[in-house]
């Protein structure tokens, strides 16, 4: 499977604020996003889904203090269609082959 990483100019501003404030966390910040790429199943990203107001998005750890929130996106390869199973939407489109993540 493979999988992708949208980054909104939004996401990139508040990224360059957060390396400029904190530049030592750089390499973990970077490695946290290339595991991400890879594998955002993997156990050491922590990935879950967040509750409350923040319920739509996700999160994964970069460390033990800072986490990314993110919007994940299920859709197929072909189509591009979201996954039904994952978004409650129509079913006119075929499940996720897939992941798409959009960071916010």
């Amino acid at each position: 499977m493979s999988f992708r990483i949208l980054y909104p100019d939004s996401y990139n501003k508040k990224a360059a604020r957060f390396i400029k404030k904190h530049p030592e966390l750089l390499p973990q910040y970077e490695k946290t996003l290339k595991l991400l790429e890879i594998d955002p199943f993997h156990p050491s990203l922590r990935l879950h889904r967040l509750k409350g107001a923040l319920g739509e998005l996700h999160s994964v750890s970069m460390n033990i203090s800072y986490r990314i929130t993110l919007e994940m996106i299920i859709q197929d390869q072909t189509t591009g269609c979201p996954n039904q199973s994952d978004l409650n939407l129509d079913t006119n489109c075929p499940s996720g082959i897939s992941a798409l993540l959009k960071s916010s």
